[in-house]
């Protein structure tokens, strides 16, 4: 069976050296994703990411560069390729939040410690403090598939 690429648009909000990331449970493993998902045929990524952030969170949010790139070409259903934005906080969304299924909620995450929070990609964690501390970043962070060591360094 051939498998598909699906395109994500994940969303990367900071406040007050905090980053806004979906807290998930499975199989009493607690970690977190940054809000986003999957791309609708017609819609624009920013759109994607700006929905995704709404209906994850009940966030409003607009869209701003692209950061990152980061994909999972093994392991998973499908070929996952994420663009990460730079997304502006705007306060409460005008849609009620209906979250994933294993989505227990959202949280802000301490960007000063994210290295060693259970965040995913992991190889999402050091470029997100080097970008929030100033540093040059690069925008293609490579492949990282499930069951990969952990980045944390």
């Amino acid at each position: 069976m051939e498998r598909t690429v699906r395109t994500s648009a994940k969303a990367l909000v900071i406040r007050d050296g905090r980053m806004l990331a979906i807290r998930l449970c499975d199989r009493d493993d607690v970690f977190y994703i940054m809000p986003g998902g999957g791309q609708r045929a017609g819609e624009a990524l920013p759109a994607a990411a700006e929905r995704e952030v709404a209906e994850e969170t009940g966030i409003a949010v607009r869209a701003g560069d692209v950061l990152f790139v980061i994909e999972g070409a093994e392991g998973e259903p499908c070929h996952r390729v994420d663009i990460v934005f730079r997304c502006e906080y705007l306060g409460e969304a005008d849609v009620p939040p209906h979250p994933d299924a294993n989505q227990t909620g959202y949280e802000w995450l301490p960007v000063d410690t994210l290295n060693r929070a259970p965040l995913y990609p992991s190889r999402l964690r050091r470029p997100i403090m080097d970008l929030c501390a100033g540093k040059k970043t690069a925008v293609y962070l490579g492949n990282e598939n499930a069951g990969d060591p952990e980045v944390t360094d």
